[in-house]
Parts: C-alpha cells; sequence; structure tokens
C-alpha cells in the first residue's frame, strides 16, 4: 500500500477510460433499485456530505497501479477493462439523493461500455503524478457518479495501469486482487481465448443482506450495549490512536502525511509470526506490540482501539469487489501486562470475545445509540490493521509488475495504519495528521514497532514488559 506519489509513476502517453456518456445518461433514467446501501456506504457518502457542506472537499478514493510488460493492444485491454467492470455490480450501481434518503440504481451488465480517450503525452512525472491524482479526485468522488475511472500510461517497453475508485466500492483486499485479475483477462484476449466474465457473487446483495439483519436489532441488544459502554469509556468518542497528535480542539480538519516503510524482512517476520502463532499470529502480536509501545510512550493504563475485520464470511464473497469490513471494539489492560506473553493472551481473549460484534456495521450501533455523531472527519476513528496479503492470487509478483494498491491522502484527523505480510517483509503504511507532534510520535512508534518485532523475532531481551 502506498500513495500516488511513491508508486513509480514513469513519463509517457497518457489514456483513460470513463463509463461512456451513453451508459451515464441510460443510468440516469433508471428506476430505483429495491436493494438498499450497505450501512457503510451510507455512512461514507454522509459523512462525504457533511464535510462538504462544512466547505472541505476531501478525496477518498482507493486505486491500484500496475505494470504490464511489452508493449500493450489498447483494444484488448479495454475489452479486459470492460469486462471486468461488467462483472463486479458494485461498479455499476450508484447512488442519488431524494430528500435525505439515499437511493440505488444500478445498470445491467451488458449496459456497461468504457469510453476511452486519449489525453496525451507527459514527458514529466511530477507533471503526470499531478494530474492524475487531481483527474482522480474529480473522477473517483463519493458524491458523484460513475465513481471510478481507468488509465493507462504508454511506453514502447511496458503500460502502467492505474485504477482509482471511490472507498465506497472497495477495499484493500479488492484493490489488492485487481493486478491478476486484469493481467489473466488481458492475457486471454492476447491469446485470443475467450474472456472470463462468469458472475461472481455481488456486493449489492451481500449490503441488502447485511442490512437486514443489522436492522433486526434494536437498542436493547447486547452489540449495542457494549459498544455504548466502550463509547462511554472512551469520553463519548471513537478512539483515536493514543499518542500526542498535536490537534487543536475545535480546530479545522488538518491536512496529512503520509509514510510507508517495509518494517522488518521476511525471515524476522516469519519469526515473529512463529512465536505469535499460539495465541493467534502475527494480527494478534502487532496489537500487543502496539499496546505496549503506546503504553511506554504516554502512560496509557487501557489502550482502546476498534479492530478492522473482513466480513467475507462465506466463500463466495471472495471474488466479490466491494466495502467487506466490519469492526471490533477492544481494551486492553496494559497497565496489568508483565511482559509480551501476558499481552498476547490480553489480546486473543479480547478479539475472541468481541470479534462477533464486527458482524454489525458500526453505522448502525451509532444510530441506535441516539448520539449525536455527526461527522467531522472522513474518519470515524483510528486503525491498525494487518493483512496477509501473500495468499493473493499474483502476490508474488507485485515486485516484478509494479503493483501498489493505492491511497488517498488529503485531510483527516485520525490515525490510519495498515500493517501488510507481503513476501518480502512487513511493510507499514500510514497517514496522520500533518503536525509536528504526529510526526514525532508516529515515526517513533513505527520505529519502536519495528525494535520490538525484531526483539521478539531474534529472541533478544530488549522486549519491552
Amino acid at each position: 500500500m502506498t500513495d500516488i506519489q511513491r508508486c513509480e509513476i514513469r513519463p509517457g502517453r497518457l489514456v483513460e477510460w470513463t463509463l461512456h456518456p451513453e451508459a451515464v445518461e441510460a443510468a440516469m433514467s433508471l428506476p430505483d433499485d429495491s436493494r438498499p446501501l450497505a450501512y457503510v456506504q451510507e455512512s461514507h457518502v454522509r459523512t462525504a456530505r457533511s464535510v462538504r457542506e462544512d466547505g472541505l472537499f476531501v478525496p477518498t478514493w482507493l486505486g491500484t497501479a500496475f505494470d504490464i510488460p511489452g508493449q500493450v493492444d489498447l483494444d484488448v485491454l479495454q475489452e479486459a477493462l470492460q469486462a471486468w467492470t461488467a462483472r463486479h455490480e458494485t461498479l455499476r450501481s450508484g447512488f442519488r439523493w431524494v430528500g435525505e434518503e439515499v437511493r440505488r440504481f444500478t445498470l445491467d451488465t451488458e449496459a456497461v461500455v468504457l469510453h476511452r480517450a486519449d489525453i496525451g503525452e507527459f514527458p514529466d512525472a511530477e507533471a503526470l503524478t499531478q494530474h492524475l491524482e487531481g483527474r482522480f479526485d474529480v473522477a473517483a468522488d463519493a458524491l458523484s457518479w460513475p465513481n471510478f475511472i481507468f488509465t493507462a500510461v504508454v511506453r514502447p517497453d511496458s503500460t502502467s495501469v492505474y485504477m482509482a475508485f471511490d472507498h465506497s466500492n472497495v477495499d484493500s483486499y479488492s484493490i489488492q486482487r485487481i493486478t491478476a485479475e486484469i493481467h489473466e483477462l488481458y492475457a486471454a484476449g492476447v491469446e485470443g481465448r475467450p474472456l472470463e466474465t462468469a458472475p461472481v457473487a455481488s456486493y449489492v446483495d451481500f449490503g441488502a443482506t447485511e442490512r437486514a439483519n443489522a436492522d433486526q436489532i434494536d437498542d436493547s441488544h447486547d452489540i449495542v450495549a457494549h459498544w455504548r459502554k466502550f463509547i462511554a469509556q472512551c469520553d463519548g468518542k471513537l478512539p483515536n490512536f493514543p499518542v500526542d497528535l498535536g490537534l487543536t480542539p475545535e480546530g479545522p480538519l488538518p491536512t496529512q502525511k503520509f509514510m510507508n516503510e517495509m518494517i522488518v524482512n521476511d525471515a524476522d517476520a516469519a519469526a515473529f509470526e512463529a512465536h505469535c502463532r499460539p495465541y493467534g499470529g502475527s494480527l494478534i502480536g502487532v496489537l500487543a506490540a502496539t499496546g505496549l509501545i503506546v503504553r511506554e510512550m504516554n502512560g496509557l493504563d487501557v489502550y482502546r482501539t476498534v479492530v478492522p475485520f473482513h466480513t467475507r464470511a462465506k466463500s463466495k464473497w471472495s471474488d466479490s469487489v466491494g466495502w467487506y469490513v466490519g469492526g471490533a471494539p477492544i481494551e486492553i489492560p496494559v497497565a496489568q501486562a508483565t511482559d509480551f506473553e501476558s499481552a498476547l493472551e490480553m489480546v486473543r481473549d479480547a478479539l475472541r470475545k468481541n470479534r462477533p460484534l464486527s458482524r454489525i456495521p458500526i453505522a448502525r450501533v451509532l444510530r441506535l445509540l441516539g448520539s449525536d455523531f455527526r461527522p467531522t472527519s472522513p474518519d470515524l476513528y483510528s486503525i491498525v490493521s494487518f493483512v496477509d496479503a501473500r495468499g493473493i492470487l499474483g502476490s508474488e509478483r507485485w515486485h516484478e509488475l509494479k503493483a501498489y494498491g493505492l491511497i488517498r491522502v488529503s485531510y483527516g484527523d485520525q490515525v490510519c495504519a495498515w500493517i501488510n505480510r507481503l513476501h518480502e517483509g512487513l511493510q507499514f503504511a500510514g497517514r496522520y495528521p500533518d503536525t509536528d507532534a504526529a510526526y514525532k510520535n508516529m515515526h517513533l512508534y513505527v520505529e519502536r514497532l519495528r525494535e520490538f518485532i525484531i526483539s521478539v523475532a531474534r529472541n533478544t531481551s530488549a522486549v519491552p514488559a
């Protein structure tokens, strides 16, 4: 995971694909789709509108980047991109406002047609990077539709593909799968094999089912009671990352900075995983280490956070593009931890107990709490996320193909950290408020996390207790 400034953009001829104007016009006259938005989608677009009404444009797109070696056939690439788009219903399903209500509409598969435009040569990589970011901000906006765009930077020896989507349609797992899927569709087209266009399970269907299930609970449900208590212990808010971020109370939403680095190599990552495996693996280890580190940094007694979990509970959702993420609140009494193993046990027990809470969307819970959670930031809470990406199809070629998941960094007062287990090791990517205090403390956190993992991996005595 990285931002667009760090994904090895090189000069070339820029081509872009958007949904054809005739398809867009047809969509605008479609009747409402009876399937509602997923709670996370509705929360996202309402937050975007709320922040926009406060006078701030906050881009929230995610994307992917990868190379196609050799001279590209743009017609075949267009067929691959079009076939892939048609397969994933969420990309051809949009939202519109009817008063204060958000309603869905959905194009049929056969109505999906892409329009190609030759934008021109970009001899300067920096100018191309700035152009792409600005273009993606407009074309993948949460409050407009279509809210995705595909581009290619064409060169004689290779072509770089950059694709951007508003977050309402994708999560990190979705974008990490794209490289292999487009490569396979493109290879089939070049070789004259039939394009694989078998339908996949629809995120639109998933969201409707998830919402129907969530709507069956009321404010007396145990899950709601747990969240109510958790939020009360966080002073009536959802938790931010527990270090000094230099935020000004009631101040404007700050810009953010991005950091991206390899924490440890494959050998140290594997040894850390082996140490943590009896307790549940590297996710448990990262959270336990984080709790001990923030205790050391600011004297914290209890580490409270919301842990993101995927909601692809059934295998049929594995190939589906969508935002399949829920959150579970946990409390780790780090002041009581006597060593790393005791912290691991605390995190393991907390996750075992509370992971089921992630099955009910947080947006539904907040609505039932009846409190005024009018969002002023695009992120409801901070996250420390861990994903083992080695099992994703094609991940062993990501370095060779210059494949990246892209994160838009703009504004926000929360910390979002993604720790990815790659074939090369453990990678840290994060965005945080652009303040001196946040810069100092986030870099200190990452450095101590690196030292901690290496200490565990190499069985040294430097592990904090």
